[in-house]
């Protein structure tokens, strides 16, 4: 029943985005919609597998899907962009992203609030807001802890 369930929204936002219900955007969106943070194309293609589409594909349908407003480009990490679905961010802003700096993991705040810039310079005007915080995970917190106790401790 949920397989069912899950197989029904992608097949809801494609359609509300007015895209055609292909195999290959399924994959993607499916892909994007399982993930438990913004995925870069890269490892969409490595998650869809052999048997997913190709990169090229990949690239174009994650443009489509975002030109389409299902999708968005949440931040640029290196020289790729990640991906995730739009649900759970307004057209201006974005929901804030954590990267841990002891393991590398990217986490989805969408609890979190952070207020909408204002006082801009003359001449700028802001399009779409993304906040990027960067420290430590709760589990690498841990650790480091455990770590600065034992060094306290000799």
């Amino acid at each position: 029943m949920m397989k069912f369930a899950f197989k029904e929204k992608v097949d809801k936002l494609l359609s509300s985005a007015r895209l055609k219900r292909t195999g290959q955007r399924k994959a993607i969106l499916e892909v994007l919609l399982k993930a438990n943070s913004p995925l870069t194309a890269d490892e969409i293609v490595h998650a869809t597998g052999n048997t997913g589409p190709n990169r090229v594909t990949i690239y174009r349908t994650l443009e489509s899907m975002a030109e389409a407003g299902i999708l968005h480009k949440a931040f640029i990490e290196g020289r790729s962009r990640c991906y995730e679905p739009a649900d759970k961010c307004s057209e201006n802003q974005c929901h804030p992203h954590f990267v841990c700096t002891g393991c590398g993991q990217t986490h989805c705040l969408t609890d979190a609030t952070v207020p909408m810039a204002t006082s801009m310079p003359a001449g700028f005007i802001i399009k779409r807001q993304q906040v990027r915080l960067e420290g430590l995970c709760p589990e690498c917190n841990m650790t480091e802890n455990k770590r600065h106790m034992h060094n306290d401790g000799k």
